[in-house]
């Protein structure tokens, strides 16, 4: 019986770093071509995904072309499929390319690009037509990239082939029940051709996207046989005979189920997020504002499980609004969490401010403005702070916030990335809570008290908003699902929230083009996925829907 021992590499690639990707892809090559007949890298492994209009340089094509001949001259002892940009012409492929002992023995055009949320393939790429059957050792394996899989009919083209199994290199970013997902579809394909499936996935973050691996390998029954780790990277070996055979990463268990909940992957991408940003764009260390409530309490802890305390610095800006019970738990939390801590009052700039400010404001009732300028206050410092240390701002609000303009341009919104920018608030209870279950790190007064700005006395986030029971549900329907005003008034909600909450969500579009970037978890985020004119008369008609 034949048998073909695959290396499956679920590494961590970085957009335009040609060099260093190289350099990975080499020394995987020289660690395993012994012991293995084939070594698979993702899509796009070569350029990091996705490169965007990188790929419309000359130079950068080069370097990828130069990126594949060292590669190939490096297969010596195996076969090496890696994915990367192909031109043919005035033509541009997304490609994977079966490489060997200097030459290219195939090469595979994916079919489908994806145009939808946070992918542009059309705008770079032309799709490929045909597909491609690599044979090696007696075993015929069909090449799909990605998307192809979700769509049926590059997989019929394999049915009169005769395959031994369909292998499909991945850039699939998460978002929750992704991984469900994927595996649901991968037992349909499997259903309609009956053959083994291998799936390699990345493994990284690259701006608002996270890659999490979580590669699989299913059986011609449709059983799981191997699960690569989520948001780890990792090198599997898969022996290919009759039927697949994994000894590095076996399905998870009922027993290890409880241990890998959707709260542990959730939480675990974002720390992917932030260590891969900070990281990647060079940064030594972060710096945030921790005011004592829920959500800085949540990125502190996110910060220094992706970092490190000694790369973490919270820095408390109060001012009289700000209640007793925040300074203490904003020490505790971060004495417990080993980080640097600092306290640096505002009421001084705020007076200054206002001393400067008297003759404009002067008979004028207090209003947000006096809020927004406190928030102002702790958006200079910080920067201030960042400009002299080098330390990356991380910024501190919620996907809940974010959508309805409840945070301050130039205060508050002031940073490089944000680690929760997608996390609805509900969910950031959530991840506090279960972030506790691994061991102590947000104090629990923060998660059970009322959420509050503290811009003013007394003041909590529902004098202004919704419950977040009611305005996350109403977000979800309206931003990630596209309902109508009068559908979700149907879905049993009080009219007057669903109309501010959507005028608010229209209204604020300016401020999130001003925000910084941050991960994305849900099935659409502010960034990519929704594209929005800011000039848009549109939110009128949809008030007069009811």
């Amino acid at each position: 019986m034949s048998q073909l021992s695959i290396c499956l590499a679920q590494l961590d690639f970085t957009v335009g770093a040609i060099d260093g990707n190289t350099a990975v892809i080499l020394k995987t090559i020289r660690e395993q071509s012994a012991a293995h007949d084939i070594i698979v890298f993702p899509e796009l492994a070569i350029t990091g995904y996705p490169p965007e209009d990188l790929l419309l340089r000359e130079d950068h094509q080069r370097a990828v072309d130069n990126a594949v001949e060292q590669i190939s001259a490096a297969a010596s002892d195996c076969v090496v499929m890696v994915g990367h940009p192909s031109r043919v012409g005035e033509q541009l492929f997304n490609s994977l390319s079966v490489l060997h002992r200097g030459e290219c023995l195939q090469r595979y055009h994916k079919q489908r690009l994806p145009n939808n949320g946070v992918f542009d393939e059309q705008r770079y790429f032309v799709p490929g037509h045909k597909s491609e059957v690599f044979e090696w050792q007696g075993k015929r394996i069909g090449l799909m990239i990605c998307e192809d899989l979700w769509h049926p009919q590059p997989l019929q083209q394999l049915l009169d082939d005769e395959v031994d199994a369909i292998l499909s290199v991945n850039a699939s970013p998460y978002q929750i029940d992704k991984h469900q997902q994927r595996l649901g579809v991968l037992r349909q394909r499997v259903a309609e051709i009956g053959k083994p499936f291998i799936y390699l996935n990345n493994c990284g973050a690259q701006d608002e996207l996270i890659f999490d691996g979580h590669s699989l390998v299913l059986s011609a029954a449709g059983e799981l046989v191997a699960e690569l780790p989520h948001c780890e990277p990792a090198v599997a070996t898969v022996f290919l005979a009759d039927e697949p055979v994994c000894t590095d990463f076996k399905p998870r268990t009922a027993a290890t189920e409880e241990l890998q909940t959707d709260m542990s992957e959730v939480y675990d991408a974002l720390v992917l997020a932030l260590r891969d940003y900070v990281n990647k764009n060079g940064f030594n260390n972060v710096i945030l504002g921790l005011s004592g409530g829920i959500d800085s309490a949540l990125t502190l802890a996110l910060a220094v499980d992706a970092l490190g305390a000694e790369r973490v610095q919270a820095v408390m800006m109060p001012f009289k609004y700000t209640s007793s019970m925040s300074l203490e738990d904003a020490e505790q939390q971060a004495t417990d969490a080993g980080v640097r801590y600092d306290v640096v009052p505002i009421e001084p700039m705020f007076d200054a401010f206002m001393g400067q400010l008297q003759p404009f404001f002067e008979n004028t009732a207090t209003d947000t403005t006096e809020e927004n300028l406190q928030s102002r206050c702790r958006g200079v410092l910080l920067m201030a702070l960042s400009n002299k240390s080098g330390a990356l701002v991380l910024t501190t609000g919620n996907k809940s916030e974010v959508a309805v303009g409840y945070a301050t341009l130039y205060g508050d919104m002031c940073g490089g990335f944000a680690p929760i920018k997608d996390v609805p608030k509900q969910l950031v209870f959530e991840l506090a809570k279960f972030r506790n279950s691994r061991s102590p790190a947000i104090p629990e007064r923060v998660i059970t008290r009322p959420p509050s700005a503290e811009l003013a006395p007394d003041q909590v986030d529902t004098d202004s908003l919704p419950d977040y029971s009611d305005l996350d549900r109403i977000l979800a329907l309206y931003v990630e699902q596209d309902w109508s005003l009068p559908e979700i008034v149907a879905a049993g909600f009080a009219e007057a929230d669903v109309r501010r909450v959507v005028k608010l969500v229209d209204l604020n579009e300016y401020k999130r083009r001003q925000s910084a970037v941050g991960p994305k978890i849900t099935s659409r985020n502010f960034g990519k996925d929704r594209r929005y004119p800011i000039t848009s008369h549109y939110r009128h008609e949809i008030q007069r829907q009811l």
